[in-house]
């Protein structure tokens, strides 16, 4: 990891917006906010945003909860106590406590304008605002020397999608400087890149203020009593018509491959395509580069393991992530992930799911394309996964056969 010895990171504050309620990711958001929904086996999908900050050497961060945080409380000790407060870093957990009102946060914008006192001008020239539920790989430090250069009040992260795919997101419509002249929320006819005609600059929900800018903005709109919740829908579309310096930003990727990365895992199917995608023969995404390594909570297990046994209980992984303190004794599973200290007993088969930590399944059990979350025992002789009538009244299904079992369910 990297640390650049620049001012730059001491004048910054880090701002994770990870209050995400992720309604469309439920089960596995029944008991935690979307940002602590395991993934990769041994991850959360906030590691990856707390793995870019680590890797851009910004160590002075805030995360700002609200829903179900007891499960990302526990994962941001357990796994990120790792900065020295008397050499000036942190990472601290901030709940809503309704400073300003009896209002809990009531959008993006809200949730930092209730925690000003913590991104003041004397604490920090500049505010990095992250979400907690997107997974890409991004060095901050590349971003920020961006927007001082442009000498801009806000400036806005973009990657590039097709037109006439773009219309799913907000949408930054740029000049030949970059310099954003609008900001539209899923419009039907997305504004174009000048220099990159057929393709729209999608908003990444990264970005970076000036710490007095982003102060008066919020002091402008509450003196005009403007509605200043939401960034996408209100506080991005004010700057611009008050004729504030807002830039964007092309988005650099430091995953490395041909077709840049960034993944908002909205959906239990979208969840479950970018997990598959992990066990590819070669990955989208890369956990593998050790110049940009991602940091998640290491459980002290022992390390993972198959048992074989006489005549045909062969333990085998096949095409599979295997997470520590694992036992697979006498099954098979394939094109699979298995979280930490999970036991496949013999005669299973487990193929195309996605099995989370302390699962244990029983003897002689079938899954086929499942999420099992955590603390659940799969009984001997259990199907799941292959009679889509009797699993749909069992358990969540989704459209394409997802079958998703929630954490510390009691199978029958």
């Amino acid at each position: 990891m990297h640390f650049p010895g620049s001012s730059v990171l001491r004048d910054t504050i880090t701002v994770i917006l990870a209050g995400g309620q992720g309604e469309r990711l439920f089960p596995l958001t029944s008991v935690r906010s979307k940002p602590a929904v395991p993934f990769g086996g041994r991850y959360r999908i906030i590691d990856f945003t707390l793995s870019n900050c680590l890797n851009s050497g910004l160590r002075r961060i805030y995360v700002l909860t609200q829903y179900k945080s007891d499960s990302l409380n526990m994962h941001l000790y357990e796994a990120w106590s790792i900065f020295n407060p008397e050499l000036g870093e942190f990472i601290y957990s901030v709940p809503p406590q309704r400073k300003l009102n009896n209002d809990w946060y009531l959008g993006t914008a809200n949730a930092i304008y209730q925690n000003l006192n913590l991104v003041s001008d004397k604490k920090a020239k500049w505010v990095l605002i992250l979400s907690g539920d997107h997974i890409y790989k991004m060095d901050y430090l590349k971003f920020i020397d961006y927007h001082i250069k442009k000498n801009a009040d806000l400036t806005i992260s973009c990657i590039e999608f097709p037109k006439d795919q773009a219309s799913r997101f907000g949408i930054v419509g740029v000049d030949e400087n970059y310099d954003v002249t609008s900001f539209v929320e899923k419009p039907k006819n997305p504004p174009e890149i000048p220099d990159r005609l057929g393709y729209s600059f999608v908003n990444m929900g990264i970005y970076v203020f000036n710490a007095t800018s982003l102060k008066e903005i919020f002091l402008e709109m509450e003196a005009k009593k403007i509605k200043s919740n939401d960034f996408g829908q209100d506080v991005i579309p004010y700057m611009i018509e008050s004729k504030r310096k807002v830039s964007a930003f092309r988005f650099i990727d430091e995953n490395k491959k041909q077709q840049a990365y960034w993944r908002d895992i909205g959906t239990i199917d979208s969840y479950y395509a970018a997990n598959m995608d992990l066990i590819s023969v070669i990955p989208e995404f890369n956990l593998y580069d050790e110049s940009w390594p991602m940091r998640g909570y290491r459980s002290q297990f022992p390390p993972a393991k198959t048992v074989s046994h006489e005549g045909e209980r062969i333990g085998r992984t096949l095409n599979s992530l295997v997470c520590d303190g694992t036992i697979v004794s006498g099954g098979l599973v394939e094109r699979s992930i298995l979280g930490s200290n999970v036991r496949v007993n013999s005669y299973t088969y487990v193929t195309d799911s996605i099995i989370m930590d302390n699962v244990v399944i029983g003897r002689h059990a079938k899954i086929r394309r499942a999420i099992i979350d955590k603390n659940v025992i799969v009984p001997e002789g259990y199907e799941i996964g292959f009679d889509p009538i009797e699993d749909k009244k069992k358990f969540t299904v989704t459209e394409t056969g997802i079958v998703v079992i929630p954490k510390n369910a009691v199978l029958k």
